[in-house]
């Protein structure tokens, strides 16, 4: 008797977006908090977080992020490093989200998506995996409470039972089976 081989459980993975510039001035009344971009160091930890999903399996094959500059940029940094293009949404709600909101862009999301990459900002990247956790492996959510640094990433393994779906994940459903910040190296030193 043949078995057929279970799909793997769903999993979302949450991503802050990586270091971002400060303009010199931030009082500057023309300063647009939308529009920062990476700094050095975000465009060097950006592939590393690409690297890191595509070595730990964890591909996407949906994203949604947020349209704020230094979120795209992340984007568009992680994605050479993945291996394959995933279906990319932009949702302009993400950018002032608070985690009701995301779990809400979540719950949105087309059931035959498996793996999906959740790319925003503190404080809601970080409320939201708290809140979506009822569970942790090792110290990862103790790593993760204390600080989500930029490039931070959450990995969520959702319940496989034919009952679950995206539109029903509620707080506490979910495993948070790995917290990581990849970093790239600085070059000369």
């Amino acid at each position: 008797m043949a078995h057929s081989r279970a799909p793997a459980a769903p999993r979302l993975i949450v991503l802050r977006h990586a270091k971002s510039a400060w303009p010199d001035d931030p009082d500057d009344p023309d300063f647009d908090d939308h529009e920062r971009p990476l700094a050095a160091r975000g465009r060097r930890d950006a592939p590393a977080a690409g690297r890191w999903l595509r070595e730990h399996r964890c591909v996407p094959d949906l994203v949604i992020c947020s349209t704020a500059r230094r979120t795209r940029e992340t984007w568009d940094l992680v994605l050479p490093e993945l291996g394959s293009t995933p279906l990319l949404v932009f949702d302009p709600g993400v950018y002032e989200a608070g985690w009701p909101d995301l779990l809400e862009a979540v719950r949105e999301m087309p059931e035959r998506r498996r793996t999906l990459l959740l790319i925003g900002h503190m404080p809601a990247v970080q409320e939201l995996v708290v809140k979506l956790a009822g569970k942790a492996r090792g110290d990862a959510m103790a790593r993760l409470q204390e600080k989500f640094p930029t490039s931070g990433l959450a990995v969520l393994a959702l319940p496989d039972t034919r009952s679950s779906t995206w539109a029903e994940l509620a707080p506490g459903d979910a495993v948070l089976t790995d917290f990581a910040v990849p970093r790239g190296i600085r070059k000369g030193g």
